[in-house]
């Protein structure tokens, strides 16, 4: 039996990795944060191929808690991967973001996916295969949008935890992996872009009460998650899995994007938030 832990797997992204791999007969440990959700799940994939681990990422103790749940449940034996999906998307100007939200971003994204990774890399390190950390990054990490910024910064520093993770424990028998999605159909921007009149007052009201209009024509060129959790498999499974995955339509007119002059991508973005 081979053993993954996947974060975040309540919904969206996190479930439908969880799913795949399942039906390909991994053993998932699935960290919610809800105990409604840790049943749901259980009833869904069963207990031979499921476990749920109730924790937040942001909850030292709790992760605690789960890596011994997670040690006494497969004794001598090792994970094949971590995969760190929990994440959320914090949107609206820069100018007016509080600071509660923004250390909310960070304390999920970046500081709660590293003290995860920390709690389990000694699961990982095994002399006889390559154990791997699978980060859950976001085309916004090699792009950066108006209004995203900070949801941006995460992913940027998820990009470079995970860089550096795979220089630091190439030694240990452990690479580190990042899969960018673009747009994808997960109710995650929502959430973050339903500004409810939020910034009506200041000078943004207007372009961001026009983003819903954007929203929906992104969401209609959006990849369904199934298509991350395919290619989490093919990393999973990969001898020499690559760095980095871009999962989007059109992925390589964003890595193009990323190598153009800032100063064109300035036009380009404000040309955008014009038409919108």
């Amino acid at each position: 039996m081979e053993y993954v832990i996947v974060t975040g797997a309540s919904t969206g992204i996190g479930y439908a990795i969880t799913k795949y791999l399942i039906d390909r007969n991994y053993f998932v440990f699935g960290s919610v944060r809800k105990t409604a959700d840790a049943e749901r799940l259980a009833a869904d994939f069963g207990e031979q191929s499921f476990r749920a681990l109730l924790f937040d990422v942001t909850d030292r103790e709790a992760i605690e808690k789960a890596r011994l749940e997670v040690a006494s449940s497969i004794g001598e034996q090792k994970l094949t991967a971590l995969v760190n999906n929990a994440g959320i998307a914090v949107g609206g100007p820069l100018k007016y973001l509080s600071e509660d939200e923004i250390r909310q971003q960070m304390e999920v994204n970046v500081i709660g996916l590293l003290s995860v990774t920390q709690a389990f890399i000694p699961y990982l390190e095994n002399p006889s295969s390559v154990g791997k950390i699978i980060n859950i990054s976001s085309v916004s990490g090699l792009l950066v949008s108006p209004f995203t910024s900070l949801y941006s910064a995460s992913k940027f520093a998820v990009e470079a935890l995970t860089h550096g993770l795979r220089r630091e424990l190439k030694f240990h028998g452990i690479t580190a992996v990042s899969i960018q999605p673009g747009p994808i159909k997960t109710p995650i921007w929502d959430k973050a872009l339903s500004f409810a009149g939020k910034y009506d007052h200041t000078e943004y009201g207007k372009v961001l009460q026009d983003m819903d209009r954007f929203i929906k024509k992104t969401e209609q060129g959006a990849i369904p998650p199934e298509k991350v959790a395919q290619v989490v498999y093919r990393a999973l499974t990969a001898r020499n899995p690559r760095a980095t995955y871009l999962v989007m339509k059109g992925g390589i007119f964003a890595r193009i994007i990323s190598w153009l002059p800032h100063s064109w991508v300035d036009k380009l973005m404000s040309s955008r938030a014009k038409r919108i």
